[in-house]
């Protein structure tokens, strides 16, 4: 499922329309392009002004440009084995109905749009998991992906037809943008809520990682998992734990030294004379976030975590509250992805 990906300059955009190239598309042999021209600015759109008896998306600038997004083609994995393909638009939309909330700001929309572009181009260009696919749709994966007659299967006709309004303002407003560092298309990822501050590659997944440092994520409170505190026996804990550390005695006495990391999550924490990495200790105990401290009660173990899921990227909930505050998606992008940079991508044949 390999293709090719050409990075050069573009001559003749025009701001940020579409080269005459694109204007009829060409699936076979694909490849990237990259364009040098400024960052994109923000679209205009306004989902409220959608009309109310129609799934299409309404009239923007962007949408009467030719549509880059359209001319590649996703081999998706579904949950059931089997494999469809649909064109990178269509992908986009049902990616943002499985993973964000309708209620979303669109400038948080938007941001999550040209995330997903960019995840979905890198594994499409050759970084995939999938021996017969490009992507799968299990988010534990690759990304949620859901379709529209599921999603209104389980939300209403209504609902559903206003949110995937919604969904393709987003994905037209952002056509054919992705994220790029040092030419190549960056490792987008992202998460639910952060806790107060992201964290870094390096401390989840042991590599350096230029565009994913640790950043400062304030005002997601209102998401769902934001903080929640788990309890646990004696009895739970040393179960959980067998494989790593036998304990005993007092459980008072299990717990030592504690080292966090530059996001503020656990590094390490010794536990029965062991140090065993916040990471690894999160999959053990099924715990939201390596964001967490440990008190011991009477009754057992309390375990309080802030954050949901790796914390490495772009925070949801954070785009949600920078949207709120008046941030477009390009400076919600330029904050979780340090250094990197918002290009339009042409689409060419070999």
């Amino acid at each position: 499922m390999k293709q090719t990906l050409l990075i050069s300059a573009l001559a003749g955009v025009l701001g940020f329309g579409i080269p005459a190239i694109l204007e009829s598309c060409l699936p076979l042999s694909p490849a990237l392009v990259q364009s040098q021209s400024p960052p994109v600015s923000q679209a205009s759109v306004q989902p409220d002004a959608l009309p109310p008896e129609t799934t299409e998306p309404a009239a923007t600038d962007a949408a009467l440009l030719p549509p880059t997004d359209g001319c590649i083609l996703i081999d998706l994995l579904l949950e059931d084995g089997s494999v469809t393909q649909l064109p990178l638009d269509e992908y986009l939309t049902g990616v943002l109905l499985a993973e964000m909330p309708a209620s979303f700001p669109v400038e948080a929309q938007m941001a999550q749009a040209v995330v997903a572009r960019t995840y979905a181009l890198r594994q499409w260009s050759g970084n995939g998991k999938h021996e017969n696919a490009d992507l799968c749709s299990d988010p534990a994966c690759c990304q949620a992906w859901i379709s529209y007659e599921t999603y209104a299967e389980k939300n209403g006709t209504a609902a559903a037809r206003q949110a995937a309004d919604q969904a393709a303002l987003a994905v037209i407003g952002t056509d054919a943008q992705a994220l790029f560092y040092g030419g190549s298309l960056i490792d987008a990822t992202y998460f639910s809520c952060s806790g107060g501050r992201t964290e870094a590659a390096v401390a989840v997944w042991g590599s350096d990682v230029p565009y994913l440092q640790s950043v400062e994520s304030p005002g997601e409170e209102d998401a769902a998992h934001y903080s929640e505190t788990a309890q646990f026996s004696s009895d739970q804990f040393r179960d959980l734990l067998a494989g790593e550390v036998n304990l005993s005695g007092d459980l008072r006495g299990w717990f030592g030294q504690v080292s966090y990391t530059e996001g503020d999550g656990v590094a390490s924490m010794t536990i029965g004379g062991k140090e065993i990495p916040g990471t690894r200790l999160r999959r053990l105990l099924g715990l939201r976030s390596t964001m967490f401290t440990v008190s011991v009660t009477d009754s057992g173990i309390l375990i309080h975590t802030l954050g949901n899921g790796h914390r490495v990227g772009m925070s949801q909930y954070g785009a949600k509250a920078m949207a709120e505050n008046g941030s477009g998606y390009q400076e919600i992008l330029e904050h979780y992805y340090t250094g990197a940079e918002l290009l339009r991508y042409t689409y060419s044949p070999e």
